[in-house]
């Protein structure tokens, strides 16, 4: 190798002037000596590379365009549910209809049709176009909600949430005016995030004090554990959310590790990937988790006040948001839910509302 290939900083340790009386002769034994430990840097470089058991990259890119769509409350109106029924309670009855204040999870159908868990109102917001009320069912619920963080679609059509602080599983079937328990012999240890497999006909629930997932039959009996705390994979410290895809990968988000674990329904680990830090493509206060149709994964971070999209290799491809209270902006966002349109819904926790974005994709080598 040529003189003139050395890196700059290679070149400047070479030609520095030493004084002394053999200064040549050392000059030149330094030039054979940089030379080595340069060669050496590189094949250590190449060696580390080789033993690495992360799976290798895939050359191909997928690239993620988001914009903002809207919110809601609507800008246009204050943080209160909308609707013909809470006008005529408010104004004849005297009734008022709770303001949305700390939304954490959302379960959606569309940007005209879904619902948000409010932990402070210990209630769900449904939302239909611009209109937001407290559901009928919400309203005849006998259970008091301290602490709502989970929701997922269940079976038959149900919906299926979770209260940490009482440790219980709900689920609203189709057709039914309230809430029950999923099974009232059952007690977790403060359940969070809740996932429903539907080719497996299992429901996926973090017990979050626990440090794993309880696996359990439609009808809420326990089957299963994986996990406990740790940090090897397939082990858990505090996890909190929980994302299934329709080809039946499992995603977490395993809080205090500062990563996300990939799960198959067999509950084997197929990736792992984050750290600790405070630069892009680093976890501080990892939360909600969710996939698009691409099987990008999006992970919201409270602290970040962002949310940054990984591949399943864990390779940053673009976040977006920072903390604020404008369009595209957050403060704290806790929860996220991305439907079969692409639309991602993020529960924008300390600015009271949920935002609305709308993803397109791009490939290319």
């Amino acid at each position: 190798m040529k003189f003139a290939q050395y890196p700059e900083h290679y070149k400047k340790l070479i030609t520095t002037s030493v004084y002394c009386p053999t200064s040549e002769y050392m000059i030149k034994s330094l030039k054979i000596i940089l030379v080595i430990a340069f060669v050496l840097g590189l094949q250590t470089q190449y060696s580390l590379a080789q033993i690495t058991d992360e799976p290798p990259l895939n050359d191909s890119i997928t690239k993620v365009d988001i914009k903002w769509t809207g919110t809601w409350p609507p800008e246009d109106q204050p943080a209160k549910a909308r609707s013909l029924r809470n006008s005529f309670n408010s104004i004849v009855l005297g009734m008022q209809t709770p303001e949305l204040v700390n939304p954490v999870a959302i379960l959606a159908n569309s940007p005209d049709d879904y619902l948000i868990l409010d932990q402070a109102n210990r209630t769900i917001f449904q939302i239909s176009g611009k209109l937001g009320d407290i559901p009928q069912f919400m309203k005849k619920n006998t259970y008091d909600l301290a602490s709502l963080v989970g929701i997922c679609s269940g079976p038959n059509s149900s919906v299926l949430f979770t209260d940490s602080y009482s440790g219980q599983v709900f689920i609203k079937k189709s057709g039914h005016k309230r809430p029950e328990l999923l099974n009232d012999s059952l007690k977790l240890q403060q359940p969070t995030g809740i996932a429903y497999l539907e080719q497996e006909h299992q429901i996926w629930v973090l017990e979050t004090k626990e440090h794993s997932i309880a696996i359990l039959d439609e009808s809420g009996n326990r089957i299963g554990k994986i996990g406990k705390r740790g940090n090897a994979k397939g082990e858990f410290n505090f996890p909190t959310h929980i994302w299934a895809d329709a080809k039946g990968l499992v995603y977490i988000t395993d809080a205090m590790n500062f990563r996300v674990q990939v799960f198959n329904s067999n509950g084997e680990v197929v990736s792992v990937f984050g750290q600790v830090g405070d630069a892009s493509g680093f976890m501080a206060r990892p939360k909600g988790i969710a996939t698009d149709s691409h099987g990008n994964i999006y992970v919201v971070d409270a602290l970040f006040h962002t949310v940054q999209v990984f591949d399943l290799n864990g390779r940053l491809l673009i976040s977006f948001g920072n903390q604020g209270h404008g369009n595209a902006e957050f403060w704290m966002p806790t929860g996220i839910f991305i439907d079969k349109q692409d639309h991602i819904f993020v529960a924008d926790t300390y600015n009271s509302r949920v935002q609305i974005f709308q993803i397109t994709h791009e490939d290319r080598k």
